[in-house]
C-alpha cells in the first residue's frame, strides 16, 4: 500500500460525500465535525463550524491550547479500534471514531465541544480562577457565556451520534479503500468523467447510452471498460450512487422517504425501497431510524 493515510484523509476531506455529510450533521446535531489524521497536532475545529465559542476563546491562550492538544492525544490513544469519549479539563466530551482499512488506522471522525450534563456555577468557578492566573485574553463575562451556552447532549443523544458516526466510517473505510486502489490502479479517463458525469445528473433517468456517448465510447466498449474499472455493471453503479445520496438526505428529518427516493432519481417508492434494502442491508425506514432524533 503506497498511500499514507494523511494523503486518504485529505483526499476523503474534499469530497463531496464528506463535505455533505458534514453539513447534515452540523445542521442535525450543531456540534462541530471534522476528520483528521492519526498524527496532528492541530486543534480539530479551528474556524470550522459550529465550533465551540467557549473552546476558541481558552484556545487563545498557549497553555490552555496545549491542554486541548494533549486531550487530543489521549483521545487518539484510546480510539485505535473503536469510538472513545474522554472529557477534557473543562468537563467538555470529545468523540472519536476510528477509520481503518483493513487493520490499518488512517485517521478519525471526530465530534465534541458538549458537556455530558448541565454545568455548574461552583465548576465554572473553579476554572475562572485558574483562568484568571494565566493573565487576561477575554473578559470573564464572555468567558461565561460562552460557557454556558455550550451545548448539553442527553446519554440517548450521544449515544445516537456515537452510532451515527460509526456507521459513516464504516462507509468512509470503504471508500478509503477504494482511493487506494485507484491509486495503485488508476482508472481509465474515460471511467472518471463517467462518474463525474453520473454524480452531476443522478436525479434524472440516466441511461447507458447516454452516458457512453457523453464521454465519446460505443455502449459496448464504455460497458466493457467500466465493469472492468469499477467492478460492477453500470446499472449498479447508479442505483449506489443514488442511495448515497440517499442516506445523507435521510439526516434531514422534514424530508418523507418518497420525498427523498424522487429527490435521487428513483420514479417508484417500491424500487427505492428494494433497492435501498439490497445495497444496505435494512429499509429505508429502518435506516432512518437508527439516526438520532436530534
Amino acid at each position: 500500500m503506497t498511500s499514507n493515510g494523511k494523503s486518504i484523509i485529505e483526499a476523503l476531506s474534499s469530497s463531496k460525500l464528506y463535505q455533505d455529510y458534514c453539513r447534515a450533521f452540523n445542521d442535525l446535531t450543531g456540534l462541530p465535525l471534522t476528520l483528521r489524521p492519526v498524527e496532528s497536532w492541530q486543534l480539530p475545529y479551528h474556524g470550522k463550524r459550529n465550533e465551540n465559542a467557549y473552546c476558541a476563546m481558552m484556545a487563545m491562550r498557549s497553555s490552555t491550547c496545549a491542554a486541548c492538544l494533549q486531550t487530543q492525544q489521549v483521545l487518539s490513544e484510546g480510539a485505535t479500534k473503536e469510538p472513545r469519549s474522554v472529557t477534557c479539563g473543562s468537563g467538555l466530551t470529545e468523540t472519536a471514531v476510528p477509520i481503518r482499512i483493513g487493520e490499518r488506522l488512517v485517521g478519525f471522525l471526530q465530534t465534541g465541544q458538549a458537556f455530558r450534563r448541565k454545568p455548574t456555577a461552583a465548576q465554572f468557578e473553579r476554572l475562572a480562577k485558574q483562568v484568571d492566573k494565566l493573565g487576561p485574553a477575554v473578559s470573564a463575562g464572555e468567558l461565561k457565556r460562552a460557557y454556558f451556552n455550550t451545548r448539553v447532549l442527553s446519554a440517548k443523544e450521544h449515544e445516537g451520534i456515537v452510532r451515527m458516526l460509526a456507521v459513516f466510517s464504516q462507509h468512509l473505510a470503504v471508500v478509503s479503500n477504494q482511493l487506494v486502489v485507484r491509486q495503485e490502479h488508476p482508472e481509465p479517463a474515460m471511467v472518471t468523467r463517467a462518474k463525474e458525469f453520473i454524480e452531476e445528473r443522478q436525479a434524472e433517468d440516466l441511461s447507458l447510452t447516454d452516458v457512453a456517448r457523453a464521454v465519446n465510447a460505443s455502449t459496448f466498449y464504455f460497458c466493457k471498460v467500466f465493469k472492468k474499472s469499477t467492478g460492477i455493471n453500470f446499472t449498479d453503479y447508479v442505483s449506489r450512487v443514488r442511495i448515497e445520496k440517499a442516506k445523507n438526505l435521510a439526516l434531514n428529518p422534514n424530508l418523507r422517504i418518497s420525498e427523498i427516493a424522487f429527490e435521487v432519481g428513483f420514479q417508484s417508492l417500491t424500487h427505492f425501497n428494494r433497492v435501498f434494502k439490497r445495497i444496505t442491508g435494512m429499509s429505508p425506514t429502518q435506516y432512518r431510524s437508527q439516526l438520532p432524533s436530534g
